[in-house]
């Protein structure tokens, strides 16, 4: 694990750029709002702007590219978006570059030719560490190519990430587990967790219509998502997002069709973990208690109420007629939970 401060990521997306197919639960453009990789001039121009936006320059800044597979497009392809992305570094815009791609197309040879940049961190499109779901989700790559691809990363000294989806087809929750377990112990800076929800436009928007997809529900991705991030927790390697980051089309009410969307996906699963924390600290303290008073860092204090104080009137179902009360204490690290 390495201490790098968080960054000032200044997102370029790529929709679809660099893929050799069509998975069944992508459309890129429908999710980023994109329609086209942006030339050289267009690089430098979202470069410049989030640059003058961030002009304090508090933390290490990122041009990261998202949306598409990076390293799958052509290697003219790369250097040049690279070069473009370099010069703003030299310039003193930007710290270091970012990008997401396939496992499949992390090979000594691409990592040779993008060693001349200021690259830092790679997310790697993981999905799943089962090969009969990437396999009914057309993945196009196998289990085996992400551990090899992490390694590979991992040999080279560069940050790296992993993402993973849970509700593709035929993954009703034990493959999600496993695909945890598995990926935790490679051991990657960090991971991002997306639900599959289905989108217009994909293949998987076909499939739900026809009656031949079932997406899971909202509550039990909570539940299931809570599990991972605890088995990820549990060996050290930090959860960076649960669930898609809302923007104006994907809750348009026309992006989406179906699937376990919600605009604060990740605030629903910590107030889920802070509630079980909540329950298991009431009850090591004594169920005889006349009244229960919750102390959690003040950061932590809607986390632990939960959305519309949704925990607070779970609690109060599991413990009757015992008054609960909140409260702020700076003096408890982020995550904790006292019952006093």
């Amino acid at each position: 694990m390495n201490n790098r401060p968080k960054p000032f990521v200044i997102p370029i997306f790529i929709p679809h750029a660099g893929c050799p197919h069509r998975c069944v639960f992508c459309d890129q453009s429908a999710i980023t709002g994109f329609r086209h990789p942006p030339a050289a001039d267009e690089i430098r121009s979202i470069i410049h702007q989030f640059a003058a936006y961030n002009h304090r320059r508090r933390r290490p800044v990122q041009a990261a590219f998202f949306g598409g597979n990076f390293l799958g497009l052509a290697p003219e392809q790369v250097v040049g978006m690279l070069e473009a992305t370099a010069a703003c570094a030299r310039d003193g815009l930007i710290d270091s570059i970012r990008f997401s791609t396939r496992p499949d197309t992390i090979t000594p040879a691409a990592l040779d030719l993008i060693s001349a940049f200021p690259v830092q961190t790679v997310e790697v499109g993981v999905q799943s560490m089962d090969d009969a779901v990437l396999a009914l989700s057309r993945r196009g790559h196998t289990a085996e190519q992400s551990r090899t691809a992490l390694r590979l990363l991992q040999q080279r000294g560069l940050e790296t990430g992993a993402q993973i989806m849970t509700g593709l087809p035929g993954d009703e929750g034990p493959p999600s587990i496993r695909t945890g377990e598995i990926l935790s112990a490679l051991a990657p800076d960090f991971v991002r967790i997306y639900p599959t929800v289905v989108v217009a436009g994909s293949v998987l928007a076909q499939r739900y219509l026809s009656g031949d997809y079932t997406p899971a529900g909202l509550g039990e991705t909570v539940v299931l998502v809570s599990r991972l991030y605890r088995i990820f927790e549990a060996q050290g390697v930090p959860v960076i997002r649960m669930g898609l980051q809302a923007t104006e089309e994907l809750d348009n009410g026309a992006t989406i069709l179906a699937g376990p969307y919600h605009p604060s996906f990740g605030h629903l699963v910590r107030s889920h973990l802070f509630c079980d924390q909540a329950i298991k600290a009431i009850k090591a303290k004594a169920e005889t208690t006349r009244e229960i008073e919750l102390a959690v860092h003040p950061r932590d204090i809607s986390s632990l109420k939960g959305l519309r104080k949704s925990n607070i009137h779970r609690l109060r179902e599991i413990f009757p007629l015992r008054p609960i009360r909140v409260v702020a204490d700076k003096a408890l690290s982020p995550g904790q939970v006292i019952c006093r």
